[in-house]
């Protein structure tokens, strides 16, 4: 049975120039080998994007608002490349093939209730070996802010935040197009897709493990018994009739079946080695998909105490600017103070020397600051403390 195959990859904004040329098919040599340009006419789009990969990221984030914060080192876009094998499709036709993109469009639009809109393109591609699926997502969750209040964020560490968030992704493709009517079993994890190596599976497959695993069971390394010379009635024949037989007949049969019990032998020996490689594989397998996907969760914290720490960052930031705010302008609010103390002074003195008819107001404050060895100018007296403090310490 064919497999359900969904695969995931993050990319940074850099990587989306090339991504766009490849899935839109805008270059005009292709280092893929299985691409048929003569076939391109039968690939077609479920979403085509209205500019390229990056002015239509700045298009989508602007017209909803999306909210979260993306540097230079962010992944800000997903691709599910969805697929089956070329006998799948061979088998169930055109049509059926068709609603099967159209079926897989419909679960990326519904997982973690996505939404249509945040589809930057969905294009199958005809013209290579397997019919498949490029769909290009910005990875939105929905969530709230410190108020309460729903915002759609854009945060792929978050949209992938589960520690088997790919293997649900797998779970969740799988039951959904079985669901639609499509007979399929549920694909390989993301890992055994990369065609780096063969999965055990193929492994099984190219070897006919299973009809070896069965050769293996039945195989007998009994030696069969070899007539002795002594066991033959050969009454009234010569000794020297004797010996000819067993040179002639016998002996050669013997080393036959001892030449076939060795190479026997060596054949059990390397089915019993390919055995214990394939127990080996798979054994090897399963730690690498769980060492693969702690890594790929690892990344993901990593990311995210990253964007924490920037969130808190910023946050400490915006108090001390609030703070920095807050002191310049009740220092301003002191200096008008201090300005208007010093004019009332200055209207009270000239309104005693007015009143009193006490002569220059000149000689009245000159009066007042040497019988009480204090200036009325604030900032002079308090430079004069400081002055005299300063000599005080120096004594």
């Amino acid at each position: 049975m064919s497999y359900a195959i969904i695969r995931n990859t993050k990319y940074k904004r850099e990587n989306l120039k090339g991504i766009f040329r490849h899935n839109e098919r805008r270059n005009k040599k292709y280092s893929n080998k299985n691409i048929d340009k003569e076939k391109s006419y039968l690939n077609y789009s479920l979403k085509s994007p209205q500019y390229s990969y990056e002015k239509e990221f700045d298009r989508i984030r602007e017209q909803y608002n999306l909210k979260g914060q993306i540097k230079k080192v962010s992944n800000i876009a997903c691709e599910y490349i969805i697929t089956s094998d070329h006998d799948y499709f061979e088998n169930i036709g055109e049509e059926e093939t068709k609603r099967f993109f159209e079926t897989a469009y419909k679960f990326v639009c519904e997982y973690k209730d996505l939404g249509e809109k945040y589809i930057m393109s969905a294009t199958v591609h005809r013209d290579e070996q397997t019919p498949h699926m490029h769909l290009i997502f910005l990875p939105v969750v929905h969530t709230t802010d410190k108020k309460g209040n729903p915002i759609d964020k854009l945060a792929c560490s978050e949209f992938w935040k589960a520690k088997d968030s790919y293997r649900q992704l797998q779970d969740a493709f799988y039951k959904y197009m079985v669901k639609n009517g499509f007979d399929l079993q549920r694909g390989l994890p993301k890992e055994e897709t990369n065609r780096e190596h063969y999965s055990v599976e193929e492994y099984k497959k190219i070897t006919n493990f299973k009809q070896t695993k069965e050769i293996l069971k039945n195989m007998k390394l009994e030696l069969p018994d070899v007539p002795e010379i002594d066991d033959i009635k050969i009454a009234r024949w010569s000794k020297k009739r004797d010996e000819k037989i067993l040179e002639d007949i016998i002996k050669p049969k013997d080393d036959f079946i001892n030449k076939l019990y060795q190479d026997n032998w060596l054949m059990h020996q390397q089915l019993l080695r390919q055995e214990k490689m394939v127990e080996k594989a798979t054994k090897y397998e399963k730690e690498r998909n769980k060492i693969i996907e702690d890594n790929e969760n690892l990344h993901d914290e990593v990311e995210q105490i990253k964007n924490d720490y920037k969130q808190k960052e910023f946050d400490l930031e915006w108090q001390y600017k609030s703070k920095i705010k807050g002191l310049e302008k009740e220092n301003n609010k002191l200096h008008r103070i201090i300005d208007k103390f010093h004019d009332t002074i200055d209207k009270f003195i000239h309104w005693i020397c007015k009143k009193f008819d006490m002569g220059a107001e000149d000689n009245l404050v000159r009066d007042f600051e040497r019988e009480n060895h204090t200036l009325l100018n604030a900032e002079k007296q308090v430079k004069r403390e400081d002055r005299e403090k300063e000599i005080g310490l120096e004594r």
